[in-house]
């Protein structure tokens, strides 16, 4: 299948915040934008009823006109300063031909893990303008129904993360199979994450090229790795990804992000991985980390989702914390640590993002 077609030129003015574009370039802003990871979820009502009515997770992430309506569900409740594409990290590992499937109260699984070393060599990065079609159709829709809105971000898992799911065939709470290839046949494990590297490189740089105006890479399971383990089997594939991507489309800069939850030790060298902005979960002092990375890097967080199930007075006092420790300095984008819960109350959210924007224009 053909490539999309290029996009009509979308000149800067046409963004009407871009506040989280300019922060991310560490570049003075009016107030500290502020997004959410997995900010369409099922703490939303109007997101339960669109899954419901597509039928399941997967086919929700197929659909690319549901994929464009979730996509928009929380910019309607809330004033969030970008949008982000609704998805999955595993259609990657599902496009190689591993059989993804969501199990009633499992979580996500495969048909087809990687265990042999015959599939294993037969592993091939996807066309993603073929088996991820249906992803860039809808980035291509949501940057319509943005119009210019807000920027929309894209992204992928990290070669590491997904190559968990691949081998273990699910989620792990060990992930004693993926670390025993690694451990035994690093051929094998280097196989898996060279490939992976090359299709999460091409599906970000087609994401970008169906209109993403920033993509992230959720390094998820990188901080269950050993120093050592992680400088060689994530860290490494990381930097690989942020050399190779499009970094301007449209007539100005796309800005990268890279996550890594649980990598605070390794802090320093995630910041001189390439990345225009490195993400940080809720374990780290904000402040601290910023004097760690200076002006390297962007920062992105990180507030600890638990604390959006707590009072909005609560929340609002967290997120002033979190405001007050990063400083009056530009490059900080607030987030959560980590993924929004289902449990969260909507109003809590709206109560977080007013606190934050509130807190930015006070002299």
């Amino acid at each position: 299948m053909a490539p999309l077609a290029p996009l009509r030129g979308f000149p800067v003015s046409r963004i009407k915040n871009d506040t989280f574009l300019t922060a991310l370039l560490r570049e003075p802003t009016p107030y500290t934008p502020i997004w959410l990871m997995r900010q369409a979820g099922r703490y939303l009502p109007e997101y339960r009823e669109t899954r419901q009515r597509a039928g399941s997770f997967l086919a929700l992430c197929k659909n690319p006109s549901l994929a464009c309506e979730v996509t928009l569900q929380p910019l309607a409740r809330f004033d969030l300063d970008a949008a982000i594409l609704f998805s999955d990290i595993l259609t990657v590992p599902d496009a190689m031909g591993l059989g993804l499937y969501f199990a009633e109260g499992e979580g996500p699984k495969f048909e087809r893990p990687l265990r042999e070393e015959r599939d294993i060599r037969n592993l091939a990065a996807p066309d993603p303008h073929a088996g991820l079609r249906y992803v860039m159709d809808a980035v291509a829709e949501i940057r319509r129904a943005l119009d210019g809105s807000v920027p929309l971000i894209g992204f992928s898992g990290s070669p590491w993360t997904l190559a968990c799911y691949m081998v273990e065939g699910g989620s792990s709470s060990d992930y004693r199979t993926v670390k025993a290839l690694a451990y035994t046949r690093p051929d094998l494990m280097h196989h898996i994450l060279d490939v992976t590297t090359r299709a999460v490189t091409d599906y970000l740089n087609a994401q970008i090229e169906a209109g993403a105006q920033a993509v992230m890479v959720f390094d998820s399971w990188g901080g269950t790795l050993s120093e050592a383990a992680y400088h060689e089997f994530s860290l490494a594939y990381l930097q690989r990804i942020a050399a190779g991507l499009t970094r301007e489309r449209e007539g100005r800069r796309v800005p990268s992000i890279v996550f890594t939850k649980g990598g605070g030790l390794w802090l320093e060298a995630i910041a001189a991985s390439g990345f225009d902005a490195v993400g940080l979960d809720w374990t780290l002092d904000i402040g601290r980390a910023r004097a760690r990375v200076g002006e390297r890097v962007a920062l992105q967080g990180n507030l600890d989702p638990a604390v959006l199930c707590a009072s909005p007075q609560a929340v609002a006092a967290e997120a002033r914390r979190v405001l007050e420790a990063f400083g009056p300095h530009p490059g900080h984008v607030f987030n959560l640590g980590h993924g929004i819960s289902q449990y969260t109350p909507p109003e809590n959210v709206a109560a977080l993002v007013e606190a934050v924007h509130r807190y930015a224009h006070t002299p």
